[in-house]
C-alpha cells in the first residue's frame, strides 16, 4: 500500500509521514530532503534545485521526478512506501509514477501555516518566501486533492491540533483498514 501525506507548507506532513512510517515499519520518501540533498551537488540540476528552493518555487518537475524515480527504483522491493511532498502537481499525480492507495490531507489554514514556518527559524522561511510557497501550493498542489478525492482515496485530517493528536488519528485510520 502506498500512502501520500499532503498538506500546505508548515502543515507537519513530513513529521506525520515519518511517524506513520516508523509505526508501520515502512520507508518514508521525504521529497523535501531528497531534493535538498540533491541540491548539494555542483551540477546544473543541483543549482536549479537550489535556486527553486531559495525563492519558494517548485523544483522543475522533470528534475524532481528523476530524483523520485531513482528513490523508488532503490526501494522497488518494498511492499509499502509513505511519501510526502510528492506528487506536488496534478501532472505528477496523473502520470502515476507512484501508485497511490491512500492520500491523507492534513488541512491547515494559511495563517497557521505561516506561523509555524516562521517559528522554525530557517533561513529560507522569510515572509516573502513563505507567502510565495503558500501561493504555489494553492495553485499547483491543491488540484491534486480533488484528483485523489475523485479516485476515492483522499481522507481529510484536521491539522491544527497537536502532533500527537494528528499521529493518533492517522494510526487509527490505518488500523481501520486492516
Amino acid at each position: 500500500m502506498n500512502i501520500v501525506i499532503i498538506g500546505p507548507p508548515g502543515s507537519g506532513k513530513t513529521t506525520q509521514a515519518q511517524l506513520l512510517a516508523d509505526t508501520l515499519g515502512v520507508p518514508h520518501l521525504n521529497t523535501g530532503d531528497l531534493l535538498y540533498f540533491a541540491s548539494k551537488g555542483t551540477d546544473s540540476e543541483a543549482l536549479k534545485i537550489k535556486e527553486s528552493m531559495a525563492t519558494g518555487q517548485m523544483v522543475d518537475e522533470e528534475i524532481a521526478e528523476k530524483q523520485i524515480k531513482a528513490y523508488l527504483e532503490d526501494h522497488k522491493d518494498e511492499k509499502h512506501i509513505i511519501t510526502d511532498g510528492f506528487p506536488r502537481t496534478i501532472g505528477q499525480a496523473k502520470r502515476e509514477i507512484f501508485n497511490v492507495d491512500r492520500a491523507f490531507y492534513i488541512k491547515v489554514g494559511d495563517v497557521e501555516s505561516a506561523k509555524r514556518l516562521m517559528s522554525r527559524g530557517r533561513a529560507d522561511d522569510s515572509e516573502v518566501v513563505i507567502k510565495e510557497r503558500l501561493k504555489v501550493y494553492h495553485e499547483e498542489t491543491e488540484p491534486v486533492l480533488e484528483f485523489y478525492r475523485q479516485k476515492g482515496v483522499l481522507e481529510e485530517i484536521d491539522g491544527e491540533r497537536t502532533i500527537k493528536e494528528i499521529a493518533q488519528e492517522l494510526e487509527s485510520r490505518m488500523n481501520d483498514t486492516h
